[in-house]
């Protein structure tokens, strides 16, 4: 199983999840571009979709993977199931959208999203920036879930970058491609999370093999805030898909 982080997190930020995970199967974590070890790799969303299948090809082969995406990971997960030559076998996205499909309003996304950029590649604060953003609504209920240390790791040029290329406003909505998706398809969402919960509905809805979860109580990152019920979803999903 491949697995694709959020927006100022690393390959490394999956917390009791990812670790409980890893004594289920066998992990490949990727750095996105913009994070990690990926800092200075400038790719948006489509473009880092054919790099994450390139990497994953010269590492199993023409073996059969699975693979789970959150919210940044989550879109590109995506734009990797439509892509023909991936033997991908299964997804799991938590906190995953298709895309906004308002011209108006995803110009005006974008628009926010290269402010945000300009402001941290010009204050080089990425301090502040990880503070202010897991402090955010989407975040709040976390707290030492957040692992701020390990989103340390990254710069303001590589998140910036990250923004610009493959921030929100950027995604082409895929809503009328995900009938194409042969891989089975678990969306995953928290509850409290009403957008994304609804996001998850919907891409249930329109994937030929789509199934839906919604975690009582949880929130954007329901995988780091309540990691034990994630686990239990995603692996009788896994088990039974």
């Amino acid at each position: 199983m491949v697995l694709l982080h959020g927006f100022t997190q690393t390959c490394r930020l999956w917390g009791p999840f990812g670790a409980a995970l890893t004594r289920e199967r066998a992990l490949i974590g990727v750095d996105l571009p913009g994070h990690g070890e990926s800092d200075d790799v400038r790719a948006d969303l489509p473009t880092t979709a054919g790099l994450v299948v390139a990497a994953v090809q010269d590492t199993v082969g023409a073996d059969e993977w699975d693979l789970l995406g959150y919210s940044l990971g989550a879109r590109v997960a995506l734009h990797v199931a439509l892509l023909s030559d991936s033997r991908l076998r299964r997804v799991v996205v938590v906190g995953g959208t298709g895309g906004i499909e308002d011209p108006a309003a995803r110009d005006a996304r974008r628009d926010a999203d290269e402010r945000t950029a300009d402001a941290l590649e010009s204050s080089g604060d990425v301090e502040t920036f990880l503070e202010r953003w897991v402090a955010g609504p989407m975040f709040a209920r976390l707290g030492q879930a957040a692992g701020l240390e390990e989103r340390r790791r990254n710069t303001a040029a590589g998140l910036a970058s990250s923004l610009r290329l493959s921030g929100v406003g950027t995604q082409e909505p895929l809503w009328t491609q995900l009938g194409q998706i042969e891989a089975s398809l678990l969306a995953l969402a928290g509850s409290d999370d009403s957008r994304f919960s609804a996001h998850a509905l919907r891409l249930a809805g329109l994937v030929p093999r789509g199934v839906a979860s919604l975690v009582p109580g949880g929130g954007h990152a329901v995988h780091l805030a309540q990691p034990a019920a994630v686990l239990r979803l995603v692996s009788h999903w896994l088990a039974a898909a």
